[in-house]
């Protein structure tokens, strides 16, 4: 799909809120595996949430605001999935359970991302997130900033809430296989004048 405006296509406040969210990734892994002192681990956390915050009010800025872009649906789920592995992988440092949740993502994601590459090729793109996938990253991200705030999680605590995330994991990943492949899709094709 042609952009008739690149500026304005690519240079919208729910864009630049999701590359804060790509810059803030290092930033806040730096502190996490820094971290020696409680407060280190409150800033660590503190960062993710507001990377977190950003996430929630950049749909509704595009939306409210008129500023969907092409762009924005791309980049946008870029930014929440790279936040999600990168916090993964830093959190097995504490947690080496979390190494099924990784597992479970990985799948999930790799499989949204075969099916939206063989959609895009078609000329056809999923219109946005599901709601049981903004679902499954609010859960995912409540656990995973609790785990980053309180290292020191009793196994048994942190066992239950990472099969909290996985279970809303497999609800997304069934309901995304719908999205793409059941019999009432939620694809949309890109050729079609709005």
């Amino acid at each position: 799909m042609p952009i008739k405006d690149w500026k304005k296509e690519v240079w919208t406040i729910p864009n630049m809120l999701s590359i804060f969210r790509l810059v803030m990734i290092p930033v806040y892994i730096y502190v996490y595996m820094n971290a020696t002192q409680p407060h280190h681990y409150a800033i660590a956390a503190a960062i993710l949430s507001v990377s977190c915050l950003t996430d929630m009010i950049d749909g509704k800025i595009a939306r409210k605001f008129h500023m969907i872009s092409t762009l924005g649906k791309i980049l946008d789920p870029i930014a929440d999935k790279a936040t999600q592995l990168s916090l993964i992988i830093c959190l097995t440092s504490s947690y080496p359970q979390l190494w099924v949740l990784m597992v479970l993502f990985l799948v999930k994601e790799g499989f949204q991302l075969i099916a939206g590459i063989i959609n895009l090729r078609q000329g056809k793109m999923l219109d946005g997130a599901l709601m049981a996938g903004k679902v499954c990253t609010t859960v995912l991200f409540i656990c995973l900033i609790v785990m980053m705030l309180f290292p020191n999680l009793s196994t048994a605590v942190t066992n239950v809430m990472i099969g909290i995330c996985c279970i809303f994991m497999c609800v997304a990943f069934i309901e995304y296989i719908r999205a793409y492949y059941g019999k009432n899709k939620k694809i949309y094709d890109l050729k079609k004048p709005e």
